[in-house]
């Protein structure tokens, strides 16, 4: 069979590895005679693969020891709620519920943007909750294809602030913060991770929570990983009433099983986590993914027919968004790579253009394959 390359956003390409591992070991594992997925969460070889996903995850991001690591249902989404009521009640366990909070975003994209419209609606009948656009890219600029720069930033009290949000990755939009938003150190920041999720070395200290649906950098649809400080995990008869299934303390209570949780799901994670492991970790990872994405770009930047809508110090190493000179052009260049085996290269519904989307399982040969046919491409259409 000819080769696939396959730059889809998510569900994404699985490092080939793991999944030769996967398919060996999917009749038996363990010499159980049975496959993960009819494994008990219950027992004794499902708790050690759980068990053995975490510690490498700890290991892989230096997680100190006043973190948990919880594994949650419902994709990155569902936290844009769960972050709202677990973290108004850990600010209200501490200064009291009938107190003025602030919950602050960053909207730097269409995730952002959901994550921020949510909190608007929860908060709607909570007269003491105020939620603040710390900046907004498009209302700023006209679109979303940067990070606001920290002169424009409308940061909240910090006394009164129960957390400041920001999506670290805008996958639809391609947009990439830098650097850590610096944000008062008393304030909680959370940031959603979902998309360039261990790409690149991350202090977790410095964060409240992160998370991120697995299904673009870790393995396949279904389970998101919660990283969340301690001291954030409050009593459920503190704060909102909120849902069992999005309560952090009856998470942790019960080992991420309040009910049967997607245990192949994680299992692949941690296959993923090992692969990651062997290849360098983090800080290995990161060089492999700067050299993908910086040949990419310089391939939209040196040929005519195509550009980048994205600032040049806000564009993500994870998916790589881009036009061509004319819709018919665009449409005949996807065309194209279908026709080269070059699937799932047409950009985001909202947005149209093309996206290539390189996590870290792309190989490098596969993104010279497409620098090969935008070449030839521009060769045979430039004027």
């Amino acid at each position: 069979m000819e080769p696939v390359y396959n730059f889809g956003a998510g569900p994404a390409k699985i490092p080939e590895s793991v999944l030769k591992r996967a398919q060996v070991e999917l009749l038996n594992y363990g010499n159980t005679g049975m496959s993960v997925m009819e494994l008990s969460h219950r027992s004794k070889t499902f708790g050690e693969i759980l068990a053995r996903t975490k510690s490498n995850l700890r290991n892989l991001l230096d997680i100190p020891d006043n973190y948990e690591i919880l594994f949650m249902q419902g994709g990155a989404t569902t936290q844009f709620s769960a972050i709202f009521y677990n973290l108004v009640a850990a600010k209200q366990a501490a200064i009291g519920e009938d107190k003025d909070i602030a919950v602050d975003y960053f909207v730097t994209g269409s995730w952002s943007n959901k994550a921020c419209q949510e909190a608007e609606r929860l908060s709607q009948d909570m007269p003491h909750v105020r939620v603040n656009r710390v900046a907004d890219a498009k209302k700023l600029t006209g679109k979303y294809g940067q990070v606001p720069a920290q002169d424009t930033w409308q940061l909240s009290d910090p006394e009164q602030t129960a957390y400041v949000y920001y999506c670290d990755n805008e996958t639809v939009h391609g947009v990439e913060f830098a650097n850590v938003p610096e944000v008062d150190p008393r304030v909680p920041l959370v940031a959603d991770m979902s998309s360039n999720f261990l790409s690149r070395p991350v202090d977790v200290k410095k964060f409240g929570v992160i998370y991120g649906g697995a299904q673009k950098n870790l393995g396949p649809a279904g389970v998101t990983l919660v990283i969340v400080r301690k001291d954030l995990v409050v009593d459920l008869k503190k704060g909102p009433l909120r849902p069992l299934m999005l309560d952090y303390q009856t998470m942790l209570d019960n080992d991420s099983m309040y009910n049967t949780p997607p245990t192949f799901a994680i299992y692949m994670v941690g296959l993923t986590l090992e692969w990651l492991l062997e290849h360098g970790g983090l800080t290995g990872i990161q060089v492999v993914n700067a050299r993908k994405s910086g040949k990419l770009y310089d391939a939209i930047d040196r040929l005519s027919l195509f550009k980048s809508p994205v600032q040049p110090d806000s564009r993500s190493k994870m998916n790589v968004v881009f036009n061509l000179t004319t819709p018919e052009l665009e449409k005949e260049f996807l065309k194209g790579g279908e026709e080269r085996n070059m699937v799932q290269l047409k950009g985001h519904r909202s947005v149209g253009g093309v996206r290539a989307s390189i996590y870290n399982a792309m190989p490098e040969e596969h993104i010279d394959k497409l620098i090969e046919y935008m070449e030839e491409f521009q060769n045979q259409h430039a004027a």
